[in-house]
């Protein structure tokens, strides 16, 4: 239970309002050490509850100081995320939890004009949420001040490393005060990330939840195997089946997400694209219609997907496999949520077969192969034979389920 960890009754009454009654298991093993004023590093997925698990510990330690103390207010916590639509989300997240604190924060990212952010940053804010691009350029520009940043939030690092903003990220470090709190979350620890820990924390508590080779047991997982030429077919037919409330389709480029959506329209079926190319307005309402249901088709590549958080996603939709194992765990994590079930289903060419063996080996299970779909592949035999799963002594099972 919250009450279990020592937060003040304004949290507490913000968290019940929410609902929130029980933390997870990040927040409960991150939360008290946070208030204590260690340095953590937190190896956490998607939807563990992470963002709570740093911005309540933050929240109360700055409420304590400003009832303490009426100064001016100035930028005493910075969390630095990768993507708009995650900042954006972060930001809400902290308006939510202090609500009752008489905090003020702000959320910067590029993409949009800067002088609606400047107006509230010379208003005076106590927490700062941005991504690196815009940060260092309202520093450079000498409208942001970090010199009394006391704590400091690196959140996905791995998809920092990923996008080429590590550069960045150090220049912004540059501009803080020796003395501060430091946090860091990543999904997956490369070694660039474990020396960036190595330089920026001290002697940090270590959180990990769901290891990275683990999914979520309550995701039904399903792969099909079909011509690349045959996935649009294919996709159509399984969005006709309305049992699929929401689905999130994942695209490995932006072209490929637009032209989804396009061969989708021509086939009844609406739905909207998010993705780097697209105006910040564009992904926000793409993004508030799919929370809002207005829109039961989303198509995402993987960075601009890093800001979705449904808590109700029935299905996520690999249209094109990632060739990077782990990245296909964060993707299919986008749904089973909160102790609810999901699906996730993958759709495989022949060559995404070695994608698919990847996939298989870091999650120590075979990924049922649904065969009863009217769009199967046309493969040479020794093709067949590398693909299909192995069967069990007794002989394995194969699903039944149809989609």
């Amino acid at each position: 239970m919250f009450e279990q960890l020592d937060l003040i009754m304004p949290i507490r009454e913000a968290l019940k309002t929410e609902g929130y009654t029980q933390p997870t298991d990040i927040q409960q093993q991150a939360i008290p050490p946070l208030l204590e004023g260690r340095d953590l590093i937190g190896c956490a997925q998607t939807g563990t509850g992470k963002t709570a698990a740093f911005a309540i510990p933050i929240l109360q330690k700055l409420a304590l100081e400003r009832k303490e103390q009426r100064t001016p207010r100035l930028i005493k916590a910075l969390i630095l995320t990768p993507t708009r639509e995650l900042a954006v989300q972060i930001g809400d997240s902290f308006s939510t939890y202090g609500k009752n604190l008489g905090l003020k924060n702000t959320v910067i990212y590029g993409g949009v004009g800067q002088k609606p952010q400047t107006d509230v940053l010379k208003a005076g804010i106590d927490i700062l949420v941005a991504t690196p691009g815009r940060l260092l350029d309202l520093v450079n520009q000498r409208f942001i001040n970090l010199h009394h940043v006391q704590f400091f939030v690196l959140d996905e690092a791995d998809r920092m490393l990923d996008m080429g903003m590590v550069n960045d990220v150090k220049k912004i470090i540059y501009h803080l005060p020796q003395r501060r709190q430091n946090m860091l979350f990543s999904a997956t620890m490369p070694m660039e990330i474990t020396n960036l820990v190595n330089s920026i924390l001290t002697d940090p508590i270590k959180v990990a939840v769901t290891p990275i080779s683990s999914t979520v047991d309550m995701i039904d997982q399903a792969v099909y195997y079909v011509d690349k030429k045959d996935k649009k077919m294919l996709l159509t037919h399984l969005l006709k089946d309305r049992s699929i409330i929401s689905a999130l389709v994942f695209s490995r480029t932006k072209h490929g997400a637009d032209k989804i959506v396009k061969d989708l329209a021509k086939a009844g079926v609406q739905a909207q694209a998010i993705h780097g190319n697209k105006s910040q307005g564009a992904r926000q309402q793409a993004l508030n219609n799919f929370k809002e249901r207005k829109t039961r088709i989303l198509v995402a590549t993987d960075i601009a997907a890093r800001g979705i958080d449904i808590m109700e996603l029935s299905h996520v939709i690999n249209y094109d496999l990632t060739n990077i194992p782990e990245t296909y765990v964060h993707r299919i994590g986008r749904t089973g949520r909160a102790g609810l079930g999901g699906t996730a289903l993958s759709f495989c060419d022949a060559e995404e077969i070695p994608y698919l063996k990847d996939i298989e080996k870091l999650i120590e299970k075979k990924i049922p192969v649904v065969e009863d779909h009217p769009y199967p592949m046309t493969m040479t035999e020794p093709v067949v034979a590398a693909a299909a799963p192995k069967k069990a002594s007794g002989g394995a099972r194969r699903p039944r389920r149809r989609y």
